[in-house]
């Protein structure tokens, strides 16, 4: 059976069970603080599970692209080395909220798999909750149990402990027993070796979890004990690679046809032969595996970048440069090409890959270019480090910062040092790693405390496109406390005007007043798993009271203008540039705004002025706002609207039309164009590879922008003695001032060439070497040019000359004549980052010239006096 063949039995299989079939999530979470990524099939019905939205219907049924590779489910250094963990993978999931339970979910697992699917129910085990003696003092599943006994041997149901058989999405939250269902796909003869019960959980290749089942019974309150849930849910996970495997019949996740097709692909690029070589194996299936996540990472709104969940992608394509890099000998990008197959193999089931195909393409092989530059960058300073090592184990803090800092691999460093004999001291550099992580770690470490439920009141109903203030009533507060933001209160109210951060709009601030006139500040608002959450630093002095929210109305009117201003921003770009411009990314701030879009090249002068003119002629043209609330998302999208990649939409949406721009958005906005007064761009660049940023501004600081640049104007004229014409005045300084460095430059050349007579008596002749260490009066480039002038006239040589530009400036050049760098082992490299030290600063170079700064000209003469020292010792 195919592989798109088994996914789609899945979901027709509980179709028929009335369950509703949905699309997958974003890959990329948007609403949950605790995930950067989706990581199990249940995280996009967090919201349904806690009891903060209503599903359209009790029983779904999906297929989930999940990642996992940061935090408690972190498979990332696993990947490859065996043949069943993945980062991404897809999660085949049926659900159940508050609908059937235990007995349905085994009686349909077993339907599904030994019916539908015909998997020998003598290759099948399953697991049951065994309970627990710890603070929870959880009885054994034996609901479970029982019902199992009906439909499998009692020697094939093993009691599992709470690290496997009790499922958490977290610290805190729904939870509860899970039943796992594993399957032994060992040959006759391993079987009767050794008997399957004893492998279960135990990272057998073979012997593998193809579901778990997970009874969601219990909540885990932030104090760590147990309540019960007041409805039971079905939370159930299949490994949509290992189901392959078994249906194949192969003895890998990778021998399916999942991911066959890229590892032929990988083979012929690299040219190499899967199975043939251990190492080379390795590095495919982590090549094979690590596509996957990055494709799927960019084609739901994630680019790779240096923070959060853009440095998790970067990390993941990186690991998968370096293994092709260093077993394939793939110098050059060449996983950007895999690309193309991958959008083949699953486009059908994931449109996104295909949509967004040579942007995918693009961004891979900039991040593949840049990777290989570091690499090389990396194997230089390895190089130095090892030149300068005095002893054969390279020490931890060194590697370390290779490693921090430049981003080098440390299983690279590893494999390099014990090339050249050398070793790496493993322990100093997990020190520092320790460090790191532990400095990390403080620094986003959080608490949050339970819930304090004052008004039992579940929905909280957002008025705030109508209204900048209500009264309000609070109905729940808990305490947060971090180091980033000391003790904060996160209140939730029956309804609220203060719209929260989404869709790239920052959240409302503004305040909240009891009748008595005592204030409590907004801070900021979010939205967490469907519920609006208001940050404060304090909370109400009398919490049943009555209150008036009042959102800040001039900074949600600047926000609005912004808002506004990023989809006819959106507009022009399409209509200067061309259709083929979609949106990437956006961060609107009352103070600017910020809009990633996807194009080719650097937008011309006369481009930019078009899309500044186009915009700035709707603001004139005062186009109304034309809203639609809650109209289907089909309707929405027959009527124009534009719906972004990498956006998780309801079934109704929102949609604003603003004259001939219309897009689905639950952001605010100006009633009228007219509102924006003006458009202005800053700046616009690169992000990464067919990706453009554009960052402009609006209303009042179009006006500061104005203000500041004429008062810069009025003092530059005043500068050029008010002239009248000051772009001639400025063009005619710069003549100038050109003409005027071409003679110092010509005067410094004929200094260096008097100063090269007065050397040549000065240079004395020790073991066979001509020397001289002195100060002169040159800038950098009339030294190295005076150096390299004696060169020519003399052989032997080995200078060491100074110059101190300024008092807190200090310049040491070496420049050693070639033949004897290379018979007599000298160094200019190291000369000058040993007396470096003396002028409290550093530097480096190539062996016969090399040149070094510091901040310390009184070390000069101890520097030059020291220089000696390499002659005689």
């Amino acid at each position: 059976m195919k592989s798109q063949d088994i996914r789609a039995t899945f979901l027709d299989f509980f179709q028929k069970k009335s369950h509703l079939v949905v699309p997958s999530a974003p890959m990329v979470t948007k609403d949950d603080p605790t995930l950067m990524f989706v990581n199990s099939g249940m995280a996009p019905f967090k919201e349904y599970f806690l009891g903060n939205a209503t599903p359209k219907k009790n029983r779904i049924t999906d297929s989930q692209k999940c990642l996992r590779v940061s935090g408690k489910h972190n498979d990332l250094e696993e990947v490859g080395y065996d043949t069943y963990h993945h980062t991404l993978f897809e999660m085949l999931g049926n659900w159940s909220f508050g609908d059937y339970f235990k007995k349905e979910a085994i009686a349909w697992a077993w339907e599904l798999l030994t019916e539908v699917y015909k998997i020998d129910k003598d290759i099948l085990y399953v697991t049951v909750f065994e309970g627990s003696e710890d603070a929870d003092q959880l009885n054994m599943d034996t609901e479970a149990y029982d019902i199992w006994k009906e439909y499998i041997a009692e020697d094939r149901i093993l009691k599992g402990n709470k690290k496997d058989n009790f499922w958490e999405m977290g610290e805190q939250g729904p939870c509860g027993p899970c039943s796992e269902i594993h399957v032994d796909i060992r040959s006759a003869e391993e079987k009767a070796k050794l008997d399957g019960r004893t492998l279960i959980n135990e990272d057998h290749p073979q012997v593998v979890e193809i579901w778990n089942l997970v009874f969601m019974q219990y909540n885990r309150k932030a104090n760590g004990t147990l309540e019960e849930l007041p409805n039971k849910h079905i939370d159930t996970g299949m490994g949509f690679e290992r189901l392959c495997m078994v249906l194949q019949n192969v003895q890998s996740n990778y021998d399916t046809d999942v991911f066959t097709p890229i590892i032929r692909e990988i083979g012929t690029i690299t040219n190499t032969s899967y199975g043939k070589n251990e190492k080379q194996d390795i590095a495919t299936r982590v090549i094979s595996d690590h596509v996957r996540a990055v494709a799927f990472s960019i084609a739901d709104g994630q680019l790779p970048s240096n923070t959060g969940a853009g440095y998790v992608i970067r990390r993941i394509l990186r690991r998968a440069v370096r293994y092709g890099f260093t077993f394939l000998n793939k110098k050059e990008p060449f996983i950007y090409r895999l690309v193309s197959i991958l959008s083949d193999k699953m486009g059908k089931a994931f449109p996104e890959l295909k949509s967004q195909k040579q942007l995918i393409e693009n961004v891979i092989k900039e991040e593949e270019t840049s990777f290989l530059r570091t690499l090389d960058q990396g194997l230089v300073l390895l190089d130095g480090i090892i030149e300068n090592s005095k002893s054969k184990e390279i020490s931890g803090d060194k590697v370390f910062e290779l490693y921090d800092t430049f981003g080098f691999p440390i299983d690279l460093t590893a494999l390099i040092l014990s090339e050249k004999g050398y070793t790496l001291d493993e322990k100093g550099f997990e020190e520092e790693l320790q460090k790191q992580k532990n400095r990390s770690r403080a620094a986003s470490e959080m608490s949050t405390d339970d819930w304090t439920i004052l008004i039992d009141d579940a929905v909280e109903e957002f008025i705030g496109y109508d209204f900048l203030e209500a009264n309000v009533k609070l109905t729940r507060y808990r305490k947060v406390t971090s180091k980033k933001d000391g003790e904060m209160y996160q209140l939730v109210f029956n309804l609220t005007p203060f719209y929260p951060e989404g869709g790239g709009q920052v959240g409302d601030k503004g305040y909240l007043e009891d009748t008595h006139g005592d204030v409590v500040y907004i801070l900021d608002t979010k939205k967490e798993n469907n519920v609006i959450i208001h940050f404060a630093k304090n909370l109400p002095q009398n919490l049943d009271a009555n209150f008036k929210a009042v959102v800040d109305e001039k900074q949600r009117y600047r926000t609005e203008c912004n808002h506004t201003a990023t989809h006819l921003l959106h507009q022009a770009l399409r209509e200067v540039l061309g259709t083929h411009v979609e949106q990437k990314g956006s961060a609107v701030h009352s103070k600017y705004l910020r809009f990633d879009f996807s194009h080719f090249s650097k937008l011309t002068t006369e481009e930019l002025q078009d899309v500044e003119n186009f915009v700035n002629a709707r603001i004139s043209g005062k186009l109304p706002l034309e809203e639609s609330r809650n109209i289907t998302m089909e309707k929405a999208i027959a009527d124009g609207a534009m719906a972004l990649f990498g956006e998780k939409y309801g079934d109704t949406v929102r949609a604003i039309k603003f004259g001939k721009s219309i897009e689905l958005c639950g952001g605010t906005h100006v009633k009228n164009t007219g509102d924006i007064w003006h458009f202005k761009i800053k700046s616009e660049g690169a992000v990464a590879a067919g990706i453009r940023r554009i960052e402009a501004i609006t209303n009042d600081a179009v006006k500061d922008f104005y203000f500041d640049n004429n008062r810069t104007l009025f003092e530059i004229k005043d500068l050029l003695n008010n002239t009248k014409n000051p772009v001639k005045a400025v063009q005619k300084l710069q003549d100038e001032n050109t003409e005027l460095q071409k003679q110092v430059e010509q005067l410094l050349k004929e200094k260096a060439q008097n100063l090269s007579g007065e050397i040549k008596n000065q240079l004395q002749e020790i073991n066979g070497v001509q020397f001289l260490a002195t100060k002169v009066d040159l800038d950098a480039n009339g030294i190295k040019n005076l150096a390299f002038s004696l060169g020519k006239e003399h052989q032997n040589l080995f200078l060491l000359f100074a110059s101190a530009p300024s008092n807190e400036k200090a310049l040491l050049t070496c420049y050693i004549s070639k033949e004897l760098a290379n018979e007599r082992g000298y160094n200019a490299g190291t000369v000058v980052r040993e007396l470096g030290k003396l002028i409290h600063g550093g530097g480096g170079g190539q062996p016969f010239f090399a040149t070094a700064g510091g901040r310390n000209p009184g070390g000069i003469p101890k520097a030059l006096e020291k220089a000696k020292d390499y002659l005689t010792a």
